[in-house]
């Protein structure tokens, strides 16, 4: 007996999963002007989005390290929560940083620069950008700087 097939609306099958949220993928239109108004606010909806999800994880963590911070008369013990907080601050210190390249990249939408490369100044691409909204090379001049950094080490 065949399966009935599940009904999908059109806008959920369009989502797709980037910087670890969901949006809606940009569908350019012949002859559509690169970086134009609705370009622009599409890719300040994502950053905005990604920053906002990622100032939360922020305040969770303070929360959690808070609440959790206890004395442990266990060494062992002690030495797991320690090292458990360590990892965690790290990665925070990445998202830090990410949010440094966030705040950036909106700055550079404000200005009108976003989207284009800063070795070359070619489109970066919309797909590119969606997979990477703080992208801020394309992907041949990023190809190229790849290269060399192997070369230097």
């Amino acid at each position: 007996m065949p399966r009935k097939k599940k009904s999908v609306s059109k806008e959920q099958s369009s989502f797709e999963t980037t910087a670890a949220f969901a949006f809606t993928p940009y569908k350019t239109k012949r002859g559509e002007k690169y970086m134009n108004e609705k370009q622009v606010a599409h890719f300040r909806e994502i950053l905005n989005a990604w920053r906002k999800q990622l100032m939360e994880e922020v305040d969770r963590t303070l929360d959690h390290m808070q609440d959790d911070a206890a004395s442990f008369p266990d060494p062992n013990d002690r030495a797991t929560q320690e090292s458990e907080f360590t990892l965690e601050l790290r990665t925070r210190d990445r998202e830090r940083k990410l949010i440094k390249k966030i705040n950036e990249s909106l700055s550079m939408l404000d200005l009108g620069e976003y989207g284009y490369c800063e070795a070359c100044g070619v489109d970066i691409g919309i797909q590119r950008l969606e997979a990477r909204p703080t992208a801020t090379l394309c992907i041949d001049c990023k190809i190229l700087d790849e290269i060399r950094e192997k070369q230097r080490a």
